[in-house]
């Protein structure tokens, strides 16, 4: 929120309250009694939202990580899921060259060998 939204918000909040304060004050000058719980009730109401309004504002967590730890987490994270991934394709490729080399040896024929 920048200075002047705040500077606008505290201004709206005041005349508010002068508003209700005063109009309170005129009820029961006049001796009316609906009017001045009316502007008591809007009085208790203001005080009850900025009582609210601050309890539920988000509140930054007290031990969270800087962002690049974040980012280097992530990024070890990955690595390693691309290394299993690497893994995992390595073994299924070995377990390819085995059946082949089963199926050649059962043929009698060898397979071709590959240039590598």
């Amino acid at each position: 929120m920048t200075r002047r939204s705040k500077i606008w918000l505290w201004a709206a909040a005041g005349l508010y309250a002068f508003i209700n304060v005063g109009g309170l004050a005129f009820a029961l000058v006049q001796k009316e009694g609906m009017h001045a719980m009316l502007h008591l009730v809007l009085l208790a109401v203001g005080v009850a939202g900025y009582v609210g309004w601050r309890l539920a504002r988000p509140r930054a967590p007290e031990d969270h990580l800087p962002q690049t730890q974040l980012a280097e987490q992530r990024i070890e994270y990955l690595q390693q899921s691309v290394d299993a991934v690497a893994l995992e394709l390595e073994r299924l490729g070995e377990k390819q060259r085995f059946n082949e080399k089963l199926q050649a040896d059962r043929s009698g024929t060898l397979p071709p060998k590959k240039d590598q």
